[in-house]
C-alpha cells in the first residue's frame, strides 16, 4: 500500500486529487496535468493508460510531473487511495448528481473515463459518488477536468461570496472568531 502526504490547497481544508482511465491521448492528459498543477492537486493517476508519456511534455508546460506525485496502475484493482479519500468518478448519467449541487468531500480523488468512452463498470463500483457536468453533450476530458477543480475551489475555498450586482464590491470574510477551549468535562473556559 502507497502512503500519501497530502498537501492542502491554497486557503482550503483537505486536499484532492485527479485522475484518469484509460486516457489515449497524451495531449488531453498534458492540458489536464497541467491544470491540476494550477488548481493546487496533491497528487494525480492514471489507470490503464495507453499514450506515449514523451508526447504529454507537449501541452504540460508547467511540467507538472516534477511538482506533483504522479502515480500510474495498470488495471482498476490497483488503485490505492489514502484512508478516508473519496473516489468521486466524473460521468454523464442520469442519476449523477449535477456538479453545482455537488458537496465536494474534504479529501476526495477525482476520476474522469477515457476520451470516446465511460467509466469502467469496475472502476464506477468502486465510486462513492458520481458526478456530472450540467451539458448538452460531453466536454473535452482537460476542460471537464479543469471544471472540477474550479468548482472545488469555488466551493470549498475561502473566496468571499459573490455580490448580488455585478457592479457592487465582493463581501469581505467575516474575520475567523476561535471558540473557548473545551475540557475534558465538555465545559467552555474563557482564554486569555
Amino acid at each position: 500500500m502507497q502512503v500519501f502526504a497530502p498537501m492542502s490547497g491554497k486557503n482550503t481544508r483537505g486536499y484532492f486529487a485527479i485522475g484518469v482511465e484509460g486516457i489515449s491521448k497524451p495531449m488531453n492528459l498534458g492540458n489536464l496535468l497541467r491544470s491540476a498543477h494550477a488548481f493546487g492537486a496533491s497528487f494525480f493517476f492514471t489507470i490503464a493508460p495507453t499514450f506515449q508519456a514523451h508526447e504529454v511534455k507537449l501541452s504540460d508546460t508547467s511540467d507538472a510531473a516534477k511538482h506533483l506525485p504522479l502515480y500510474t496502475y495498470a488495471k482498476v484493482e490497483e488503485l490505492s487511495l489514502p484512508r478516508g479519500c473519496a473516489l468521486v468518478g466524473v460521468e454523464l448519467l442520469p442519476e449523477a448528481v449535477e456538479l453545482p449541487s455537488f458537496r465536494h468531500p474534504s479529501a476526495a480523488a477525482y476520476v474522469l473515463g477515457p476520451e470516446r468512452g465511460s467509466l469502467s463498470p469496475e472502476l464506477s463500483a468502486r465510486c462513492d459518488f458520481v458526478v456530472q457536468i450540467p451539458t448538452k453533450f460531453c466536454v473535452n476530458l482537460g476542460i471537464a477536468g479543469a471544471i472540477v477543480m474550479y468548482d472545488r475551489m469555488v466551493s470549498l475555498g475561502s473566496h468571499p461570496r459573490r455580490p448580488v450586482n455585478p457592479r457592487a464590491p465582493a463581501e469581505a470574510l467575516p474575520h475567523h472568531v476561535r471558540g473557548g477551549l473545551i475540557t475534558r468535562k465538555g465545559r467552555n473556559v474563557k482564554q486569555a
